[in-house]
């Protein structure tokens, strides 16, 4: 019999840091992108509400995957795995249940 050992996993640890919802580093893209937006146009409402649609943006991105952000910044620095050049056709059987 192999003695296992269990270890406590804390849901605070596994959590993303957020801000109104979104990821810490996208709100904060959010909140830049509507200030340099209200400084390059100069009106109030388009840099609130660029940064509202970047807020939200943000927060279905954290909801959906809180590490998104370094997934797209990182994918440059990696060769693709898939390599359409060398497609090997898989058979496929399908089995209908009754």
């Amino acid at each position: 019999m192999i003695n296992r050992r269990l270890s406590p996993v804390y849901k605070a640890v596994n959590k993303p840091l957020t801000i109104l919802g979104a990821e810490r580093r996208l709100f904060f893209s959010a909140l830049i992108l509507g200030g340099a937006t209200f400084n390059l146009v100069g009106s109030l409402l388009c840099g609130f509400l660029i940064f509202v649609a970047l807020l939200i943006f943000a927060r279905w991105a954290t909801g959906n995957d809180p590490e998104l952000l370094r997934i797209l910044l990182n994918s440059t620095k990696f060769k693709r795995q898939y390599d359409p050049s060398k497609f090997h056709d898989t058979p496929v059987q399908v089995i209908h249940h009754a």
